[in-house]
């Protein structure tokens, strides 16, 4: 088993892949300190303001004099980013790889030629002062007629607190966001249930969700009826009467859309994790499939790599106002572009945002990026693709899901029971937090540190979708993790 390694010839830091102690010879220098798993250590000398490397790229510069084998952390070294950037277009040739096998996986055929890899029943409330009643029409209609309905996955409240004391984009953004998990593929049938006097108003729900199917989406306001309960019981039995015959089929892997996300990453995530699920993109895009990669904070210090794999000028101005304008909306707020990592992330030896933003965009393998999205865009290229939003856990894999994608691949390396409202499959970057924390954890990546190869962990990865994918659970749907959150930058009344 390595005790180490340099990511790139170039590094002029070594990482810990174990706890590395005192006087231990490693990569040819002796430490001069304990170096705890994840954390980096000086390959050589580095002057201070002499930029620290890693992933071949700098992840910051020296802020004092680091001997060769002492801990390089942010006692020594902090970050070069500062305001927004001008960028060069420097298309870079990807050739592409040979069609590789692909899997069938056994799905649901929606009307229109989308599928879903669920049929679940929603409640969606449009303002949170309902979502008590959701909760209890859920209740009483499993109280009723059982947890384990024939032709259905589950039916779940997704609950919120926004819809009401909210103006221009905040308003527009709920509604949308609502709006897209309703006629989201997964969902076999949706009961949108308003209170009746907020400003999410069901009269301009309804006439802005366009076209959709009337057997498969209900609309009920609770002030509207006596009884809000048995009325939604009676609304939720009505779209179970239609979803209930919903059957899966089989089809090509190349159908699906998956999300890619990282939270509480750790040293390690740059390593195992994330390169991992890199490698899986670039296979299920090389198939015909696609996937999305948001986090755009997650990206600064790493964008320049990501705009050279932009398919043509378009796509990488695209490239461009992404970052750029996440940036602004930053220093809108007076606060720094480099405000990450965050405690964690630290802990765990993760020193800068560049240091999280090279590691964070391992996900994104190597294929050429096909097209960016912003607020409310769905995906419409098939291959990789950028999303505009945070970093935030919820925010962020709420987006993915709204763009279309039917899971998330999530990796991490401090652990979250976390769950969106679809599958959101985690990804340990170290084994140690795989047997922890069973319970949270669906795919030990820290195999590769202990000597697994990346073929062989990519192949146990496949399997795994395909097998979520056709209808087994992750860890957050045996715990009952469905949750969501909505991005916010205006005012509350």
């Amino acid at each position: 088993m390595k005790k180490s390694i340099v990511i790139s010839p170039s590094d002029t830091v070594g990482v810990a892949l174990v706890p590395l102690k005192k006087d231990e010879n490693v990569e040819g220098v002796t430490l001069s300190e304990d170096i705890e798993r994840g954390h980096k250590f000086a390959l050589r000398d580095i002057h201070i303001g002499e930029n620290v490397k890693k992933y071949g790229e700098p992840i910051g510069h020296a802020t004092a004099e680091i001997k060769a084998g002492a801990h390089v952390h942010t006692h020594n070294m902090t970050t070069n980013l500062s305001g927004t950037l001008e960028y060069e277009y420097r298309k870079k040739e990807i050739e592409k790889p040979a069609k590789p096998r692909s899997r069938d996986i056994f799905v649901y055929e929606r009307k229109g030629g989308e599928i879903g890899i669920r049929n679940e029943l929603w409640v969606i409330p449009t303002v949170g002062c309902v979502n008590a009643q959701a909760k209890n029409i859920v209740s009483e209609f499993i109280k009723k007629h059982g947890n384990n309905l024939p032709g259905i996955d589950g039916v779940f409240a997704l609950t919120h607190p926004y819809g009401c004391s909210q103006v221009g984009d905040d308003l527009v953004r709920t509604r949308m966001i609502l709006q897209k998990m309703a006629k989201h593929p997964n969902c076999g049938g949706a009961l949108i249930l308003g209170l009746g006097c907020e400003n999410n108003r069901m009269n301009i729900f309804r006439k802005a969700l366009g076209e959709h199917n009337p057997e498969r989406i209900e609309f009920l306001v609770a002030q509207d009826v006596e009884d809000e309960i048995s009325e939604g019981v009676k609304l939720l039995e009505r779209l179970y009467d239609n979803a209930k015959y919903d059957k899966r089929v089989k089809k090509d892997l190349s159908c699906l859309k998956i999300g890619l996300k990282c939270g509480g990453s750790d040293g390690l995530s740059g390593i195992t994790a994330n390169p991992l699920v890199g490698q899986f993109s670039d296979y299920l895009t090389a198939v015909g499939g696609t996937t999305v990669m948001t986090e755009v904070p997650e990206m600064f210090g790493a964008e320049q790599i990501l705009m050279n794999r932009a398919k043509n000028r378009d796509v990488f101005d695209k490239i461009v106002k992404l970052i750029n304008d996440f940036k602004e909306y930053y220093l809108s707020h007076g606060q720094p572009i480099s405000e990450n990592p965050s405690p964690g992330n630290i802990a765990g030896g993760i020193t800068t945002l560049e240091d999280k933003s090279l590691g964070c965009v391992q996900k994104s393998g190597s294929s050429e990026i096909s097209d960016v999205l912003f607020d409310g865009d769905a995906v419409t290229e098939r291959g990789f693709n950028l999303l505009s939003g945070p970093g935030n856990d919820m925010v962020a894999v709420t987006n993915l899901a709204c763009a279309g994608c039917h899971m998330v691949l999530f990796t991490t390396g401090r652990g979250t029971p976390f769950g969106g409202y679809v599958p959101t499959v985690k990804i340990s970057t170290n084994s140690e937090l795989a047997r922890k924390k069973g319970g949270w954890i669906d795919f030990d990546a820290g195999r590769i540190a202990d000597g697994e190869s990346f073929e062989n962990a990519l192949e146990r990865l496949i399997e795994l979708v395909v097998s979520i994918a056709s209808g087994t659970p992750t860890a957050n749907e045996r715990s009952g993790s469905h949750d969501f959150a909505i991005f916010k930058t205006g005012v509350t009344l």
